[in-house]
């Protein structure tokens, strides 16, 4: 019974310093930069997956740029080949309610959907 008295004690005390004081926030800073550092050491460790993409991403770059001509080139560089850019394009350009690209004609932007 007064293990369960001084566990509340305990968790009544952490809640007050956290919500009602400073003092607690440099050991959570702390902590989160400790979590951090252990997230990017595990995505380095991680990395050939990543670098699997980049490489089919490329290649789609480089069978595209093959198709376009010049002034859809100069625009489809515009575009930076990061997994956000390329799905905020999809989402723009692509599927059923897209808009029309003003520069890159119906079936490069077709094949350009399909293979990014």
């Amino acid at each position: 019974m007064k293990g369960w008295i001084i566990l509340a004690l305990l968790a009544g005390a952490l809640y007050y310093l956290y919500t009602k004081t400073d003092k607690l926030d440099a050991p959570i800073a702390a902590a989160q930069d400790i979590v951090h550092k252990i997230q990017h050491k595990l995505d380095s460790m991680t990395g050939t997956q990543i670098i699997k993409i980049d490489k089919k991403v490329a290649q789609a770059r480089q069978d595209i740029l093959e198709r376009l001509s010049s002034t859809e080139l100069a625009e489809f560089n515009k575009i930076p080949l990061t997994t956000d850019a390329i799905a905020d394009f999809k989402e723009q350009y692509c599927g059923p309610n897209a808009t029309k690209h003003p520069v890159f004609s119906r079936d490069n932007l077709l094949y350009i959907c399909d293979n990014l």
